[in-house]
């Protein structure tokens, strides 16, 4: 796309940034009508115009229209997170924390094969063609959909819309488990994009020069952590959600140490990438499954304006990443990515007690 379109690599970044600008909007005005609407409905529109817009994307002549066309696909992809909070209200109370954990794998993972499946159709066809099949594969997958999930009436209508949006700012005042998972969502996939963002950079230059196909199979490497962090959720379903939190961000910040190795050695690298995505994904699971125990009646604006923090965090991570690569190299890189996981355990350590006093309010109500 650097290439294409004659962005410098420093600044390439500013795509991943616009697509999660779009997501952290979709996550606002858009995720929390699984709380208004069939669910139904709304995942199966989104996936229609997600094909159109991803079509949009290969077909780009310019930046303008390209960087559009990513806020339109970052914008309607918030249709996983009306999945994981549908999958949450078919879920039992007593296995919620293990659905979640199910469903959130499945994404990663998804994730994780995208990048080995897009390096090859790169290496093949160039990047427009990763848009294009992914185009048709959302086509596809919205089809399945419409014939696979059940049916449920609408729970309001079109004017409880804003009165929807405006219980979003009620639950930020009145659930302290959200505001605080929250940060640390921002802060855990800041440090992800740190890693993931810029890795093409010196996987495609010497000692190793990879092809796309090549730099894709190294986040396959992920997939182990992200099975493992299925476990997550089981753990939460217990009532050791903090203490899994606890030791998954001390695990994200040991990551950065294997990762400082990349330019010397693969193998200390691909250690450190199945570490840093269990420690993501084991955090992810918990704090989904802590804030859908605080509100059920409230799943999708919970996840909604949970993952707003994500979005915020996947988008500064991003840019921030390629301009420290750009400026310290790897190094600097790492550096950066283990400042934020030690801010975040910090964080998490000082804010614990808030958080289970907020749970142990919920139970008490829903008791």
């Amino acid at each position: 796309m650097a290439r294409t379109f004659a962005i410098e690599p420093g600044s390439i970044g500013i795509v991943v940034t616009v697509a999660q600008i779009g997501y952290a909007l979709g996550l606002i005005l858009i995720v929390p009508l699984g709380d208004l609407i069939d669910p139904r409905r709304l995942i199966v529109g989104q996936g229609v115009l997600s094909a159109a817009a991803l079509t949009v994307v290969g077909m780009s002549p310019n930046t303008i229209v390209l960087l559009s066309a990513m806020f339109v696909v970052g914008l309607l992809a918030v249709v996983v997170q009306v999945l994981v909070a549908y999958a949450a209200a078919l879920a039992a109370p007593a296995e919620r924390g293990r659905v979640v954990g199910v469903v959130t794998s499945g994404v990663v993972i998804g994730i994780l094969l995208a990048r080995l499946v897009s390096g090859i159709l790169a290496d093949l066809g160039g990047w427009r063609a990763v848009y294009f099949t992914s185009a048709g594969l959302t086509a596809i997958m919205a089809g399945l959909l419409f014939r696979a999930l059940p049916r449920q009436s609408g729970k309001g209508t079109a004017s409880a819309y804003p009165e929807l949006l405006r219980s979003i700012i009620t639950l930020f005042r009145d659930e302290p488990v959200l505001l605080i998972r929250g940060v640390l969502a921002l802060l855990i996939f800041a440090a992800v994009n740190v890693l993931w963002v810029p890795l093409a950079l010196p996987l495609s230059a010497p000692p190793f020069s990879f092809s796309h196909t090549a730099i894709g199979m190294v986040g396959l490497a992920g997939v182990a952590g992200a099975l493992g962090a299925g476990r997550a959720g089981r753990l939460a379903d217990r009532g050791f959600g903090q203490r899994t939190t606890g030791w998954a961000l001390g695990l994200l910040l040991v990551a950065w140490l294997p990762l400082a190795y990349l330019g010397t050695s693969l193998w200390a690298p691909i250690v450190g990438v199945i570490i840093l995505d269990f420690a993501i994904q084991a955090v992810h699971v918990t704090s989904q499954s802590m804030l859908f125990a605080v509100r059920p009646e409230a799943r999708s604006r919970l996840v909604g304006a949970y993952m707003t923090f994500y979005s915020i965090g996947c988008g500064s991570g991003a840019i921030a990443a390629t301009s420290v690569y750009a400026h310290a190299g790897w190094i600097g890189v790492c550096a950066l990515g283990a400042a934020i996981s030690g801010f975040a355990l910090v964080f998490w350590a000082m804010t614990r007690g808030r958080v289970d006093d907020g749970l142990s309010r919920a139970s008490q109500k829903q008791a």
